[in-house]
């Protein structure tokens, strides 16, 4: 069962690193002035991949109750203090898992900015501009 566990916890370190890379092409995206058309695929990649990790932390539970431990980080820590293996994929895990989460927080402050901005964007667009020495939608100056 330990092996089992083992394999769980290695698969998920593989499974945030990738989310991670994810997170990287995100953030190229969202840098650059256009967003980038793979943007929608990037989401949609990080979608399945959030589940997938889902599912293996799950899995993990599980395992760690089978093992006699409780589940959740309390249960992980004990199973590593007892084993040099579990130990070492678990400090890639959370490591990886606190590299992820700080990708993710600044890809959110992006998006809020990219959103603030074309909120004013949008709002400048929709001042109604003074009647005088604009165009009308005929080609002629209103009132002349």
């Amino acid at each position: 069962m330990r092996d089992a566990l083992l394999a769980t916890v290695t698969e998920e370190v593989a499974a945030v690193r990738a989310f991670e890379s994810l997170l990287a092409d995100e953030e190229k995206a969202l840098i650059a002035a256009q967003p980038l058309p793979a943007l929608p695929e990037i989401i949609q990649s990080k979608t399945a991949l959030t589940e997938r990790i889902s599912a293996l932390e799950q899995a993990r539970d599980e395992q760690l109750k089978a093992l006699g431990f409780p589940a959740g980080f309390v249960g992980m820590e004990a199973a590593a203090a007892d084993d040099s293996a579990i130990a070492e994929q678990w400090a890639l895990l959370t490591a990886a898992a606190r590299r992820a989460k700080q990708g993710n927080n600044n890809n959110g402050v992006l998006i809020r900015t990219r959103m603030e901005y074309n909120r004013k964007a949008l709002a400048a667009l929709q001042v109604a501009p003074s009647r005088s020495g604009f165009y009308g939608p005929d080609g002629r100056v209103p009132g002349a």
